[in-house]
């Protein structure tokens, strides 16, 4: 099997969503298991320069930075093209996603790779028979109040790849008390039970 791990925290050190994302590997993983590591921290390119929607440019039309652009997509893509489980840690942060998730997500989204559209004009996610594991953390807001704008987005984003099982471990409203919301993630990562 093949675990791919995504940390997309600003914080290296430090990082709860980072730290609880590795215990909940450590928890999953198995001996044969292939780890597949990004950091979106320390790569990441933002889509722009678009000339018609879907990520899509002639290339004799792509400047240097629509290939780094492409060349990144297609890595990510290939990356989740080729993993069976997949652990994503992230912090919520001014109530979404961190930027750089929401650029892993933008150049994931690939008509014909992650995704197409059915004659009858509905998508349907081409990533097939995968899990994920979400690791939420957050300052004060809580786990799917009306102010988590990045755990149903998450979900959301992974179904519209055919990812439909989707485990969520958090440590929300560490702010406020930061030893429980630690205490209440491992013991959510301690029942977790990989078959």
């Amino acid at each position: 099997m093949k675990i791919y791990q995504i940390d997309s925290s600003a914080r290296k050190e430090g990082s709860t969503s980072r730290l609880l994302a590795k215990k909940l590997l450590d928890k999953i993983k198995k001996l044969e298991d292939e780890i597949i590591y990004r950091d979106l921290d320390d790569e990441m390119v933002f889509v722009s320069g678009l000339t018609e929607s879907g990520m899509k440019i002639e290339e004799k039309d792509r400047s240097e930075h629509h290939k780094k652009m492409f060349e990144l997509s297609d890595t990510l893509v290939n990356e989740l093209k080729e993993s069976d489980i997949i652990i994503i840690s992230a912090p919520i942060y001014n109530y979404g996603p961190p930027a750089t998730l929401k650029a892993w997500a933008d150049l994931a989204a690939r008509v014909g790779e992650t995704f197409r559209f059915k004659p009858n004009g509905r998508r349907e996610g081409l990533l097939k028979n995968k899990s994920a594991y979400l690791v939420i953390t957050s300052g004060g807001t809580k786990l799917n109040s009306s102010e988590d704008f990045l755990t149903p987005w998450l979900k959301f984003i992974l179904n519209f790849f055919g990812i439909e099982k989707v485990e969520v471990v958090s440590a929300d409203q560490m702010a406020l008390d930061y030893e429980k919301s630690i205490k209440g993630a491992e013991a959510q990562i301690e029942k977790i039970y990989r078959s």
